[in-house]
């Protein structure tokens, strides 16, 4: 009997114990709209932009960071940046690019949103690119910032005049959407010749 009675007490535990956390999960703050995610080696592999006198070094990563969720974030609600096993109901895979002309004299920006479902769908590829005039020596971190910013704005334009894109914003505003977690983008499909290219 009492064998019975302390079995009777551990389900009821457990039982109580799932309910407080299947509340604290029903309860807890929706998930962002949207999940940014940009390489690691963007962060930690620095590129360099070549002048005849002059090189400069930086990391794409941040920046870009920045800017992207700045952007948006105005334009698609709650944007977070991917961390570890976080999810969200779009996932944007940004890639920049940053070329300088020292001819010319023009920093040339761009950035290539791959975008997915909460299900991992691929939805679209869009490209953003800008160019600003500057030198490489004077004000080089605000320049790059400018033609990033230029070409996270074209991204996000086209991103707007994609019909497809915002039936499936609006389908997953108006139904509870699956989830991709961070930790599977690199299992998501891309271009066959851009995966396979270092850069």
């Amino acid at each position: 009997m009492k064998k019975h009675i302390s079995k009777w007490w551990v389900v009821s535990g457990l039982m109580l114990s799932f309910g407080a956390w299947a509340e604290s999960t029903a309860n807890a703050a929706p998930g962002p709209d949207m999940l940014v995610y940009i390489q690691p080696v963007e962060f930690t592999n620095p590129i360099k932009l070549w002048h005849p006198y002059t090189d400069y070094w930086f990391y794409q990563g941040p920046p870009v960071e920045a800017i992207a969720v700045d952007k948006l974030g105005k334009a698609y609600g709650k944007v977070e940046v991917c961390d570890a096993n976080q999810s969200g109901r779009a996932l944007v895979w940004l890639q920049p690019k940053m070329f300088y002309n020292p001819q010319v004299q023009q920093f040339y920006g761009k950035v290539t949103a791959e975008v997915y479902t909460g299900i991992g769908k691929h939805i679209g590829t869009y490209v953003g690119e800008a160019n600003v005039r500057g030198t490489l020596g004077l004000q080089a971190e605000t320049r790059i910032k400018q033609s990033y910013a230029l070409a996270m704005d074209h991204v996000v334009s086209k991103m707007k005049a994609d019909n497809a894109l915002q039936a499936q914003f609006g389908a997953a505003a108006n139904q509870a959407a699956e989830t991709t977690p961070c930790s599977m983008v690199t299992l998501l499909p891309t271009n066959a010749l851009r995966r396979a290219l270092p850069f």
